[in-house]
């Protein structure tokens, strides 16, 4: 039985070009890391992770009867949440690193018309995280911590455990800051066509009520910080619908790039 003649092989020149883009993926990631890295050795020497961890737990400190701390239950906890904190603290100054070395990897395969704003999405993303890690800290920590010590009973002392404590701080960072996202989102979703604007428009009353029954799980069970990222979520949506259709009219391939075949 004689061999087929010789047929152009599909794969052929595939496999250089993947293994480019894996070796480009690992030195973007590498830059990255080394990013947060120095952030980080920076921060351990300056201020430190003692004066970091007290730092997060000022908004606390505050509410807690006088004379009273937090307690570590953990023998090694005193030494490990502060480097924790001290790395979180590191990755969040690194962030426009991180960000740029993912811009940097994804803007060859953008139109020029594209690449134009993702960079300013990007940017927006960032600073919308963290406005809400922002308001989460200065304003609802307050507020959350005085309406908890404001129902606890005489005979109970308040002595939070620092384990704990992180885990809170790090959930409602994460929610607040995920929930000042909604105009990235609505943006993204309305540009790639997956939704209208007319829709979004229509789905604005059960957004609203969407927005209150995710803060009543998110947040605390008080009335204030439950407003406090509902509210905000609400307007964010608003001013989602009104950039989506400026990012929509600005990110529209040309007239001459739509003409071709």
């Amino acid at each position: 039985m004689s061999d087929q003649p010789n047929e152009p092989d599909e794969l052929a020149g595939t496999e250089q070009p993947f293994v480019s883009h894996l070796v480009e993926l690992r030195d973007r990631l590498v830059r990255a890391c080394i990013g947060v890295g120095v952030c980080f050795a920076v921060l351990a020497l300056w201020p430190g992770p003692s004066a970091l961890y007290d730092l997060l737990a000022a908004p606390l400190v505050a509410h807690l009867p006088q004379g009273t701390t937090l307690i570590a239950t953990n023998v090694i906890s005193p030494f490990l949440v502060p480097l924790k904190i001290t790395l979180l603290a590191a990755f969040l100054l690194a962030l426009p690193v991180v960000l740029y070395q993912l811009w940097a990897f994804v803007a060859p395969g953008l139109y020029s018309h594209e690449k134009r704003l993702v960079m300013p999405l990007v940017v927006s993303s960032t600073l919308l995280f963290f406005v809400g890690v922002g308001f989460c800290y200065f304003f609802v920590f307050g507020q959350v911590f005085k309406f908890i010590q404001g129902f606890a009973p005489k005979s109970i002392t308040a002595a939070p455990d620092i384990e704990a404590y992180l885990s809170f701080v790090l959930t409602m960072f994460i929610a607040f800051g995920a929930a000042f996202e909604v105009p990235v989102v609505v943006m993204v979703l309305a540009r790639m066509g997956l939704v209208s604007i007319d829709k979004l428009k229509a789905f604005r009353a059960y957004f609203i009520v969407l927005a209150f029954i995710v803060a009543a799980i998110i947040t605390p069970p008080d009335v204030v910080s439950q407003l406090a990222l509902a509210i905000p979520m609400c307007l964010l949506y608003e001013i989602g619908i009104w950039a989506a259709q400026i990012f929509i009219r600005k990110t529209q391939a040309p007239a001459a790039e739509a003409q071709q075949p």
